[in-house]
């Protein structure tokens, strides 16, 4: 039987500007009580304890590391602790449990009844998409396209396919590294009319919308560099 505990997704910031104005004070409280988090790294989570609350005594929290590498055995025994207590999984950035690996935490809460309380706050996704222009009613996100580039020029097309048989806008993300070769790609093997969409270091100074035909984009290419970036197209209106 699960305990009274339940298990939050605390949002944090999407960049390193910005101080708690930018999260509600709700999260804010349930951060300086909590004393139990998983999170992708044990640095990022505890430097975002700290930017939420000098308070909060950071010797007294217990971090547990949950990454696309933990195991099943693992994950099992972080599962173990669910309901005992309140806790929380912090992403590296933004939503937990959006393209990050919390949401294999989040599937064990649900199987052993604990209560999931997802929290108000920054989510890339859903700012980019509000803000592109572009279908809010009908979206796909597919998270991370092929590394390989025979492979996502192949993803890329199919995309572009389903958002013209769907009507839909189609997200996606890359490691900020390799986003200057995604968008080469994209702007190589997409249609000139379909739509593109840039989203870049969202709720950060210097961040950006910008929504343009790939053939306006062909004109003028910006270099993006290792900003964080949500790319959405849309084929049609």
């Amino acid at each position: 039987m699960a305990g009274s505990g339940k298990l939050f997704l605390l949002p944090v910031w999407l960049g390193e500007s910005g101080g708690t104005e930018l999260l509600p004070p709700a999260n804010i409280a349930l951060a300086e009580r909590l004393t139990l988090f998983f999170c992708e790294q044990e640095r990022t989570a505890r430097r975002m304890l700290r930017r939420m609350s000098a308070t909060i005594d950071l010797g007294a929290v217990e971090l547990h590391v949950l990454d696309k590498d933990t195991d099943a055995a693992t994950l099992s025994a972080m599962a173990e602790l669910l309901g005992t207590r309140d806790a929380a999984i912090l992403s590296e950035a933004g939503m937990p449990c959006i393209a990050d690996p919390g949401a294999r935490l989040v599937a064990e809460a649900h199987r052993r009844g604990v209560q999931v309380v997802p929290l108000s706050g920054p989510s890339s996704l859903l700012l980019a998409l509000a803000a592109s222009g572009m279908n809010g009613q009908r979206f796909t996100f597919h998270g991370y396209l092929p590394r390989e580039a025979a492979a996502r020029k192949q993803q890329i097309r199919k995309v572009e396919h389903q958002s013209q048989q769907e009507a839909a806008a189609q997200l996606f993300i890359e490691t900020p590294y390799r986003n200057d070769a995604l968008l080469a790609d994209l702007l190589a093997q997409c249609n000139g009319s379909t739509r593109l969409c840039l989203a870049i270091d969202l709720d950060q100074p210097g961040g950006s919308v910008s929504t343009r035909t790939v053939a306006q984009w062909r004109k003028a290419v910006p270099v993006l560099g290792k900003r964080p970036c949500v790319f959405i197209i849309q084929v049609g209106a």
